[in-house]
């Protein structure tokens, strides 16, 4: 039966209320207070989130905060009782970033990007709001523009990383690396080992697991020769499932250094400016192909089943859902059910 833990702590995303909103034929964006505020009401059993995860972007948080900016926010934050994990550093060219594998003037400015977010990653931490959590970042580029050249646009991907991990470094940052089927030379299993292995900073730069988007890792989606799942594969032989979900986490444990809590049907989404990735579901959705709970301790558990205690927090990550769900409380509440029976189950103390 499982107990009750303390570790890791518990978190829930803001992005949600920015990634796929806003843009021709897209809802308008949720704004972070609301964000907040219905993280702040969750609650099952007397337990409620610890705290929560940044998109470095308009507008929840400018990449170009100032100092008192910055001072605002933490206030804001540390007033509703939550604390800040992870960063995403917004890398893309409409963020005002630039593909890792593109121009000197691409990666410059995916750079420059990065290099603001580590600071502001720094800065909180020195507010005393922050006190663990990463700096997410991926490749900035499509499959499709990587496949023309695999080979040395995994170099300079590599290349641009290990320019990021230096710049991490210096700002007492680690860099996680997501994994997704729509970001190029990151969109299977075997890429994502093959780059991070190129990158070889092990103690700087690893990988962000997202449940939702490694489970299309195994359908091969984008990379059919690198799939572990049949085509023909059928979603009630949960054995056969296990195995391949323990192929990938073999492959990709190792390397994870912050991780997403996640829901998938099996099946790709975008919405708004963002490319079809792995469809986030409701964590009670009836399509659901995980085990949330279970399939999470393909992540957070070893080879011989033995909890492994390296991330400080897990985060709920649950994208371009409509608007009318995302501003419901009972949607937070199912959300931070399921994220404490994850602890529960996979947790310490």
């Amino acid at each position: 039966m499982a107990s009750h833990h303390k570790f890791p702590a518990l978190h829930n995303a803001m992005w949600p209320g920015l990634v796929g909103k806003g843009g021709p034929g897209a809802e308008p964006p949720i704004d972070l207070d609301t964000m907040l505020n219905l993280t702040a009401a969750a609650q099952v059993n007397g337990t409620r989130f610890d705290g929560v995860d940044l998109f470095l972007f308009d507008p929840h948080v400018s990449i170009d905060s100032s100092d008192d900016d910055l001072k605002r926010l933490a206030d804001r934050i540390d007033s509703k009782g939550l604390v800040v994990g992870s960063l995403v550093a917004p890398v893309w060219p409409p963020t005002g970033g630039g593909s890792a594998m593109g121009s000197n003037g691409d990666r410059g400015a995916f750079l420059t990007q990065v290099r603001k977010a580590c600071a502001i990653g720094k800065k909180l931490r020195d507010l005393g709001l922050r006190r663990y959590g990463v700096v997410r970042i991926d490749s900035a580029a499509g499959p499709a523009d990587w496949a023309t050249d695999p080979a040395g646009n995994t170099r300079k991907i590599a290349e641009t990383f290990r320019q990021a991990a230096d710049i991490a470094k210096d700002y007492g940052e680690r860099l996680a690396a997501e994994g997704e089927i729509c970001w190029g030379g990151m969109h299977s299993v075997s890429r994502n080992v093959e780059l991070l292995e190129m990158v070889d900073r092990p103690g700087t730069v690893g990988f962000q697991a997202d449940m939702a988007h490694t489970l299309l890792f195994t359908m091969g989606y984008n990379a059919p020769d690198d799939r572990i799942l049949p085509d023909d594969f059928d979603w009630s032989n949960r054995g056969a499932l296990d195995e391949g979900l323990k192929t990938m986490t073999r492959a990709l444990r190792p390397w994870t250094i912050d991780f997403h809590v996640a829901q998938n049907d099996g099946t790709v989404k975008g919405s708004g400016s963002h490319d079809k990735t792995g469809r986030h579901c409701l964590p009670n959705d009836p399509n659901g192909k995980l085990d949330i709970v279970r399939h999470a301790g393909f992540w957070l558990r070893d080879d011989h089943g033995r909890v492994e205690r390296k991330l400080d927090h897990i985060c709920w990550d649950g994208c371009m859902f409509p608007n009318a769900v995302m501003t419901e409380q009972q949607t937070w509440n199912d959300v931070l059910r399921v994220m404490k029976a994850v602890r529960d189950e996979h947790g310490w103390d």
